[in-house]
Formats: structure tokens, sequence, C-alpha cells
């Protein structure tokens, strides 16, 4: 028989986001996602093309992740700054200011890109993976397109102007995800508000984050700003407040104070107009479901990925979750093994169905056992 065993009902109105037509920012395109549930908050043209300008950083950054995660690179690893990284240090752009013939360690270059936002330090890092900024911007754009950013090439590793160097919020929104998911150690670095370069042959030089969010007071953790004068201002952000993640991404903007005051606007807009509720988490029981002569009467399920809902605070309405299987279920049961489904409906309406699998395996009862259970069924009905 199919049984079904509802383990909570939420009062929600599940997300629609028609709330967007009531909220609005000055940019040119931006989105807002909520970390943890994938929710898409709010978007405005968020498929529209851009230049990323510096964002661009985030990818050059999550390339050298890449390879010393594999144990390819090593931090302390140093390259030699060619004429071509140098020229970048004396040109008027963003810079973390090395010098031809420094040997410099991977880890410098990495915080000179990501929080002195250096356009030499770039072109140093690029030409010493790949040997020259032409190959390394393949890199980056082949990673692009592994982790699904679907309307961006990449033409160099610092963004400077370069027509053929475009993406979409929606895709740096993706990037900036991958980035926080997948080196959480590394992403440290995108809120340190500055970096001591001990250049060689003069005085160390001290420069700030050029992120503004890192010095409001409401949890602001990184993550990078841009800026082009045909695109104007850009920034994507990522605020952290107890345990709950938004990112933001915008470009457009006309000026700085905008960038950020917008960019505020819109985390925070995010932050208190919506909940984020936990679902399951991922490789813990949720309920028991009956087992029919197994050594044991019943057996956890699980869920493989944790699932999370963003909810509108001010309308929560039925949200109902439920667990269905068909039992109970006959061992031998092997740990992994689908049994049921998690089913996540609004209003009847399903919105989200999920996988339940076996938490252990579960031995079969002797012939014995099995006959005395088998006629305890027969004659009182138990199982």
């Amino acid at each position: 028989m199919i049984k079904l065993k509802l383990i909570s009902i939420l009062t929600i109105i599940f997300l629609t986001f028609n709330a967007n037509a009531a909220f609005d920012i000055r940019a040119r395109t931006a989105i807002l996602q909520d970390y943890l549930s994938g929710e898409i908050l709010y978007e405005k043209d968020a498929d529209k093309s851009i230049y990323p300008a510096s964002m661009t950083k985030i990818m050059t950054a999550i390339v050298a992740f890449d390879l010393i995660k594999s144990g390819d690179l090593d931090l302390n690893e140093k390259f030699i700054i060619s004429e071509n990284a140098w020229r970048l240090s004396s040109a008027g752009y963003s810079s973390m200011f090395i010098m031809i013939g420094d040997e410099v360690s991977i880890e410098n270059l990495l915080k000179g890109i990501i929080v002195a936002s250096g356009n030499d330090a770039c072109v140093a890092l690029a030409e010493g993976i790949a040997g020259t900024e032409e190959e390394f911007a393949i890199m980056m754009t082949a990673k692009a397109k592994e982790i699904g950013m679907e309307n961006t090439n990449f033409a160099n590793s610092s963004g400077i102007n370069n027509t053929e160097n475009i993406s979409t919020v929606r895709d740096i929104m993706i990037m900036s995800n991958y980035l926080i998911k997948n080196f959480p150690d590394e992403y440290k670095y995108f809120s340190e508000k500055e970096f001591t370069w001990d250049r060689t042959g003069g005085n160390p030089i001290t420069q700030g984050n050029r992120n503004p969010l890192l010095y409001k007071n409401f949890g602001a953790d990184g993550i990078k700003t841009g800026y082009l004068a045909v695109e104007k201002y850009s920034l994507a952000a990522s605020v952290f407040r107890n345990g709950r993640r938004l990112i933001a991404v915008g470009s457009g903007f006309n000026t700085k104070k905008e960038r950020s005051t917008e960019s505020s606007k819109l985390l925070t807009w995010g932050l208190t107009n919506f909940d984020l509720i936990e679902i399951a988490k991922s490789n813990t029981p949720i309920e028991n479901v009956d087992v029919w002569l197994g050594k044991k009467d019943n057996v956890g399920v699980y869920v493989k990925n944790d699932i999370y809902k963003t909810l509108p605070k001010a309308r929560k309405k039925y949200l109902k979750i439920t667990i269905n299987y068909t039992g109970p279920i006959q061992a031998p049961i092997k740990k992994d093994t689908i049994l049921g489904k998690l089913k996540i409906a609004y209003k009847n309406k399903l919105i989200g169905e999920y996988n339940l699998l076996a938490f252990e395996d579960v031995k079969r009862l002797n012939v014995f056992s099995r006959l005395i259970k088998s006629i305890n069924f027969l004659i009182w009905g138990d199982v």
C-alpha cells in the first residue's frame, strides 16, 4: 500500500517574486540570489550583455584556486614578472606595483588581484600559469562554460577594455556562487580590507579593498567591484548574516556612491523581505519508513543534498511537505536504495520532488523468524 507521512505544514505563499514590480534599484542590470535555496529574489534585465570589468578577476582567482586544489600549484610558488605585467603597473591602471624581474609568490599575486584589484598581478598570474594571457583567457572561458556561464567570454585576465570580454549579471552570480561553494577557505581573501605588498627595492605599499560594502556593518564579506567608462560602475557582492547568505550583482551604476547605496539597498531588501526555510539536511535521516521481514522494523531515509526554500516574510501560507513510499518495504534493503519521494507542495501544487534514500542496510530475517512474523501478521495483522 502507498503510505504518506506528513512531516510539517508551514504557512507560506510560495515564491512568485512579483515583489519585483514594487521594488527597483538604479542599475542597468541586476540580480539577487538566496545562496542556500538558489532562489532568485530579484532580477532586472539579468541576461543583458555587459562588460564585466574587474569582476572578471573572480574567474582569474577561480582558475588559480582550481590548480591549487588539485596540487598543480602552490601558494608559496613564485612567478617572475614580465614586462607585459609591469606595464600595467605604470599606465594608470589599478595595480599592486610589481617590477620587471620580481619574483612574487602566488599568494601575494592573488591578494594583489582580489584586494588591490591589480591588473599587473592578473597578467603575472596568467602568464605564470598558462604562458600567455591569451592562453589563460581560454582556460577562463572553458571554466565559465563548465560551471554554466552560458553567455560569457573572457578575453583577458583583468577585465580591462576589450569588446570580446563579455558576460551578464546572471553569469557573474553563477561564478560568485561557485567561488563561495567550492573554495570556502580561499574565499576569505575577498573579505580582507587591505593588502600590504612588500615590494622589491621600495617601501611597502598598503592598499585598501575597493569593495565599499566591506566597510558597512551589515555582514558583507565580498566580492568584487568593477569599472569601465563604457559600462560605468559594477559590483558583485555577498552578505552573510545569521547563517544566511545573499549574492547580488549589479552593473551600470552611474556613480561610485550609487554603486554602494543601491547594492546595499538590494541586499537589505532581500534580508528584510524574505525568510530562508530549511526543509532537509543532506545525509541526515528525515523520517523512518516501515520495513517488512527485516532485522529492523524501520529504516531512516534521507536526501542527498540540502533542501531550502526562500519565502516572503509577510505572506506565509500552506506549504506541505510529505514522504511518499509504497510500504512496508521488504528486506533486504541496501544503503542508498531509493525508497520513496520527499514532496513539497503549495496549495496542492507540486513545487519540489526529491528521492529518499535508505540511510543504512537492513538485513533480512532468517527463515524461522520470517515464518513466525508472517503467521503473526495473518492472525493479528501486525507488520
